[in-house]
């Protein structure tokens, strides 16, 4: 490329030519008032939406009253764990149960800290400013998440009800202990490498490390509270029925009073981006050693909205990763891809494809809720509901509306049954799967 097509400094003509152009638009100081006044999404919202987006459904769970991630990024957690609940209020008639995120948020903790002590250890030789490196250290302590990690905590340390390991001050809000614990673990870092560096022997990286763990779990205890090894189940269902388990074990709870195997179910996801019909993992984000490993395998996006059809009509809810930010308003709950018309309202050319987005940094996999119905016509998807976990402030009593374009648009993963995949994409699942760069569109 030239150099005057690469170092293009503004001139006093250049500026002359930009006020020009801004002044022959078409009633360009009535926008101007309006976006100053009202703000850019005020000002381009499409009044239509709320016609669109009618909240009526031909297939729609009877599910209770939504959870509340607060200011946390445990999105992830609370929608996996809001698929369970479902199936255990349905089995049980009790609604509105809730099981406890603090329970399986401490172990993902402390095992987060574990893994990454390995990845430190295993890339000691690299120089701290490799890419790789860098990336375990700046995601040292995040809370996000994806849902076979939550699938790991559960298969590994089962499930408590929210009533016996409740939120506290630090599940509500991470924002401290998340930073002290990045603090820690960066620190931690520089030790373990040095060790390598010095050539100390196995036996003491064994103990320094150990030692860091037990540090972590410290903090992790003083701040949700240690989990309980047993715990007494007590609830009314919704015939005010009252129920009585002594002596239960989070693993023996999880075993005895949920249907779901959780490795009969597959993350399918959309990224154009891809090649599809592969089977795809990342592993730098595993949460657990020897756990689950996040694996997906990518389709295009009429599968993922086929098999999700199907195990709604199954009566059973859908985990979905989401890039919750676009087109959506938080109080109304609506998403829509034709919410803010900001090309519209601005002139301009903002349209990108899906895969177009994923590549260039647009489209971000950064939230995840859960289908609880949609609304079909001719068989055909126009819109569906959606659980969030922001409390009941938003949306209806917190239940959002979303457009099947938005589906289209900003859905990248649904989490369902296998066998509600065809025997050509089963068979896919038995493949090595490609591992992707921390840094990829789905991770």
């Amino acid at each position: 490329m030239d150099e005057t097509q690469t170092n293009s400094a503004l001139s006093a003509a250049d500026l002359a030519d930009l006020h020009a152009d801004l002044t022959q638009q078409p009633a360009h100081d009535v926008i101007s008032r309006a976006v100053i006044k009202n703000g850019v999404l005020a000002a381009s919202e499409d009044p239509a939406a709320a016609v669109r987006l009618n909240r009526t459904f031909s297939v729609e769970l009877d599910t209770g009253a939504v959870s509340n991630q607060k200011h946390s990024g445990r999105c992830w957690l609370f929608a996996t764990l809001n698929t369970l609940r479902h199936q255990f209020a349905a089995k049980y008639q009790v609604k509105d149960f809730e099981l406890s995120q603090s329970y399986l948020f401490f172990w993902d903790k402390v095992e987060r800290a574990n893994i990454f002590y390995d990845r430190i250890l295993a890339t000691a030789d690299k120089p701290v400013d490799d890419r790789l490196v860098s990336h375990y250290l700046e995601s040292a302590a995040g809370d996000g998440g994806q849902w076979a990690m939550g699938a790991a905590l559960v298969q590994k340390y089962g499930v408590l009800p929210k009533s016996a390991m409740p939120e506290s001050f630090n599940t509500n809000d991470t924002t401290g202990f998340a930073a002290t614990l990045g603090l820690k673990l960066r620190k931690d870092a520089v030790t373990l490498r040095q060790l390598v560096a010095d050539g100390a022997d196995d036996a003491q990286i064994a103990a320094t490390r150990k030692q860091a763990l037990k540090e972590v779990y410290r903090m992790a205890a003083y701040s949700f509270g240690e989990p309980p090894t047993t715990f007494d189940l007590e609830y009314k269902d919704d015939k005010k029925q009252y129920h009585h388990d002594a002596g239960l074990t989070p693993q023996a709870f999880y075993q005895k009073y949920f249907d779901a195997d959780l490795d009969n179910y597959v993350v399918l996801a959309n990224s154009p981006d891809k090649a599809y019909n592969e089977l795809y993992a990342l592993p730098s984000q595993d949460n657990i050693v020897g756990g689950k490993h996040i694996t997906m395998l990518n389709l295009p996006m009429a599968e993922l909205k086929r098999t999700a059809i199907a195990q709604l009509q199954a009566g059973e809810a859908v985990w979905f990763g989401n890039d919750v930010l676009q087109q959506m308003s938080r109080e109304r709950g609506f998403l829509d891809s034709q919410l803010y018309k900001t090309a519209d309202l601005f002139g301009i050319d903002l349209s990108l494809t899906k895969g177009q987005r994923m590549a260039y940094h647009e489209a971000e996999v950064s939230h995840a809720m859960t289908l609880t119905g949609v609304d079909l016509v001719d068989n055909q998807p126009t819109r569906w509901k959606v659980e969030n976990s922001w409390g009941e402030k938003n949306g209806a009593k917190g239940y959002f509306v979303m457009t099947d374009e938005w589906m289209e648009d900003f859905v990248y993963e649904v989490v369902v049954r296998k066998d509600f995949l065809t025997a050509d994409q089963q068979a896919l699942l038995k493949r090595q799967p490609v591992d992707l760069a921390p840094w990829d569109s789905l991770a």
